[in-house]
C-alpha cells in the first residue's frame, strides 16, 4: 500500500461521519490453558456514553491487572469507535465468566457468556521452569525441628523477563529460621535453593501448600484485531504439597530434642554484698525457643535475672546473685524428649557454693520469759553511799555522750551512704529493692536496672538519691 493510498483512506475516514452502534462484546486470549497460565478477558464497547464497570475478581481469583484501548473501525461498510477493556487474571479451575452488564447511552447492555478451560499441570521432568518442596521428615512430635527446602530449576537456555514468588502456606509451624539462598548446577539445570528450619504448634496432619513461581517471558500472540505482536506472557509454575504428620509429646514434658546445659559464674568467693555473676548455656536442635527463665529462689539472696538470648542453636541467660552470707545455687535442670531414642532425659548443672568473706553468722533469735521476783528486785537506798549531786552529774555527762556518739555515728553513716549509692550501683539496687513501692525509688531502680543490665549511661539525680537514702534510713 503506497503511502499517497493510505493518505486517502484516513481522509475519507476523517470526513465520514461515525455510525455509533451501542453494544457490548466479551472474549478472552485463550479459552484452554493449564493452572497456572494468565489470561486475559476483553470487553469490547461500543457507544457514545460508556460508564466503564468494576470488575474485581474474574472466576473466583482476583484480577491481577487492568488496561484499556479506544479505536475505531469498519464493519459491513459502516465506521464505529471501540473502548476495549481487559483484565488479566489466573484462573485456578475451569468456570464460566458470566454476562457482564456495562450502562451504555442510558441504557444497561449485556455481555455474552464466557467460557475457560483450565486442565492440570502434567509434570514434565524436562521442563523450563521446576518448583520442588522437600521435607526431612515427614512425621514429627510437636515443638520437634525439622527442614523444609524449596528448590527452583531453571535451564540454562530458558529466559526469564521477570519473576515474582509466592511463599507456600504455613499455618500450624513456626519458621524458626531461613537461609539465604544458594546456587549450583545440576546438568542443565541451574538450581536456587532455599532452606526453613521449622517446628509444628499443633497435633494432626497438617499440610504445607504448594509454594509457586510467576515468570514473566516474551511470546507473539494475537491481539484483539487478530494480529500477531510481540507480548510479554506470565506463567505461574506450581511446587508439589507436604503432608506432616504432627504427634504429641509424653505428658509432662514440652522440650523435644537433643540439649546439653552448662551454668558458669565468675567467681566463688566474694565479700558482703559483692555480685556474683552467672552464666547459663543450653545448646542442641531442639525447641529452644520454649525454654523458660531459670532464675531461682534462695532465701536471703537478692536474683537478677537478665532476659533469655537466643541465636541459632545456642541459648544463654545471665543472672546476678547478692548476698550478706554464705549461699549455694542449687544445680539447673533441663527435662526433654529425645525423638530418636524414643526417650525422657534429664540433665543438670553442678551446684556451686559462694563463700562471702567476713560475713556475719545468722544468730537464732530465742526469747526466754523469765518471772521477776519480788524479792530480787533492785532498790537504790537512800544510804548508798552516793549523793545525788554526784548522781545528777554522772547521769548528765552520760546523757551529752550518748548524745555526741549518735551524731558522729549518724553523720559516718550518710557519708558511706552516699559512697555505696555512686561506686556500687547494683548494692544500691538491693537496698532499695525493700521500698520498691516508693514512686521515687521505683524511678532511681528502672534507672540502674537500666544501666547495668543493658548498657544505658543515664544520670541518675544525686539530690533525689540522698533524699531518699534519709527518707528510708538505707544503710
Amino acid at each position: 500500500m503506497t503511502m499517497k493510498n493510505l493518505g486517502k483512506i484516513i481522509l475519507i475516514l476523517l470526513m465520514t461521519p461515525l455510525v455509533i452502534f451501542a453494544s457490548v462484546r466479551a472474549s478472552v486470549d485463550a479459552k484452554n490453558v493449564e493452572i497456572g497460565e494468565m489470561v486475559t478477558y476483553y470487553l469490547h464497547l461500543s457507544g457514545s456514553d460508556i460508564t466503564r464497570p468494576i470488575i474485581n475478581s474474574l472466576c473466583g481469583v482476583d484480577v491481577i491487572s487492568t488496561a484499556s484501548q479506544t479505536s475505531i473501525e469498519m464493519i459491513n461498510g459502516s465506521i464505529s469507535r471501540s473502548n476495549i477493556l481487559s483484565y488479566k487474571f489466573i484462573p485456578q479451575k475451569s468456570c464460566v465468566i458470566e454476562a457482564i452488564e456495562v450502562e451504555i447511552d442510558g441504557k444497561t447492555h449485556k455481555s455474552n457468556k464466557v467460557e475457560v478451560n483450565v486442565q492440570k499441570v502434567v509434570a514434565n521432568k524436562d521442563a523450563d521452569f521446576i518448583l520442588v518442596l522437600e521435607s526431612s521428615k515427614k512425621e514429627v512430635f510437636v515443638g520437634e525441628a525439622f527442614e523444609v527446602n524449596l528448590l527452583f530449576k531453571q535451564k540454562r537456555n530458558a529466559e526469564a523477563v521477570d519473576s515474582k514468588f509466592v511463599a507456600p502456606k504455613l499455618k500450624g509451624f513456626w519458621i524458626k529460621s531461613e537461609s539465604e539462598p544458594t546456587r549450583s548446577q545440576d546438568g542443565q539445570y541451574s538450581i536456587t535453593k532455599i532452606t526453613y528450619q521449622m517446628a509444628a504448634q499443633r497435633v494432626g496432619r497438617l499440610k504445607i501448600t504448594s509454594a509457586q513461581m510467576r515468570i514473566a517471558s516474551r511470546a507473539h500472540v494475537r491481539d484483539s484485531w487478530g494480529s500477531w505482536i510481540p507480548k510479554i506472557k506470565w506463567k505461574t509454575y506450581f511446587s508439589n504439597e507436604l503432608n506432616i504428620e504432627v504427634k504429641e509429646l509424653p505428658k509432662g514434658v514440652h522440650l523435644v530434642g537433643e540439649f546439653t546445659i552448662t551454668a558458669t559464674s565468675d567467681k566463688r568467693e566474694i565479700n558482703v554484698n559483692e555480685a556474683i555473676n552467672l552464666t547459663i548455656k543450653v545448646q542442641g536442635n531442639g525447641n529452644l525457643e520454649d525454654i523458660k527463665s531459670f532464675k531461682p529462689y534462695i532465701d536471703g539472696v537478692n536474683i537478677f535475672d537478665e532476659k533469655i538470648v537466643l541465636k541459632g542453636d545456642s541459648l544463654t541467660q545471665k543472672i546476678v546473685f547478692v548476698g550478706e552470707s554464705d549461699f549455694s545455687i542449687k544445680p539447673f535442670t533441663l527435662k526433654y524428649f529425645n525423638p530418636l531414642t524414643k526417650e525422657i532425659k534429664t540433665i543438670s548443672t553442678d551446684a556451686i557454693n559462694i563463700k562471702v568473706k567476713n560475713s556475719k553468722p545468722k544468730v537464732e533469735l530465742i526469747i526466754k520469759k523469765e518471772k521477776v521476783k519480788e524479792k530480787e528486785k533492785v532498790i537504790l537506798s537512800q544510804n548508798s553511799g552516793i549523793s545525788e549531786y554526784w548522781f545528777v552529774l554522772i547521769f548528765t555527762l552520760g546523757l551529752a555522750s550518748g548524745v555526741l556518739i549518735m551524731f558522729l555515728k549518724s553523720y559516718k553513716f550518710k557519708t558511706k551512704k552516699q559512697e555505696v549509692c555512686i561506686k556500687e550501683p547494683k548494692i544500691l539496687l538491693v537496698k532499695l529493692l525493700p521500698y520498691k513501692n516508693d514512686e521515687d525509688v521505683k524511678n532511681i531502680m528502672d534507672i540502674l536496672e537500666k544501666n547495668i543490665y543493658e548498657n544505658a549511661k543515664i544520670e541518675v539525680d544525686k539530690k533525689l538519691l540522698k533524699d531518699i537514702i534519709q527518707k528510708h534510713d538505707i544503710s
